[in-house]
């Protein structure tokens, strides 16, 4: 597939931004190509963590700087710091995936898909940079491309089409 293809799927809570990405994510693997997803929690209240006597807690309560499990197929990280936002890209891509969705991080730079629910979202929104899509009730740049509706069909058709989108400007 050539580089890696990052797009940024922004919105406010409740927007719908974690049920297409899962769409997409399951799109993308249907094309037989890798993805990665990485998340900004954009909430003030802690993440979920799993049980606190599991090994990985224990250590990671004893302030472990990072603490990783490995089984079963898959891996488990917890970190005592939250890096950069470049060193969380360089985390969710350390297998070199064709494609990596970023639920948030707006102010980062990066293809973005804007998923609006009124217009007073797109108010707050509107200085964002790289929209590709803005997707809600109304347009309100002309200038971008616009769905109003939320229909799987024609948002997923874009989204195949930008990533099979030879683009050397990829990340």
């Amino acid at each position: 597939m050539g580089a890696m293809k990052t797009l940024h799927i922004v919105g406010f809570k409740n927007s719908g931004k974690t049920t297409l990405i899962s769409r997409w994510v399951r799109l993308v693997k249907e094309l037989g190509l890798t993805v990665a997803v990485l998340k900004h929690h954009g909430h003030y209240s802690p993440l979920e963590m799993p049980q606190a006597d599991t090994d990985t807690m224990q250590f990671f309560n004893h302030h472990a700087d990072v603490s990783v499990v490995a089984g079963a197929g898959a891996v488990q990280l917890l970190m005592n710091h939250q890096p950069d936002f470049s060193r969380m890209k360089d985390i969710a891509t350390l297998d070199h995936p064709d494609v990596l969705l970023i639920e948030g991080y707006k102010e980062e730079c990066g293809d973005k898909v804007v998923l609006l629910r009124n217009e007073e979202d797109w108010v707050a929104l509107q200085s964002i940079s790289d929209v590709q899509l803005t997707v809600g009730h109304i347009a309100l740049d002309k200038s971008i491309q616009h769905f109003q509706s939320r229909t799987a069909k024609e948002l997923d058709r874009w989204f195949i089409d930008w990533v099979k989108e030879d683009d050397d400007e990829a990340i």
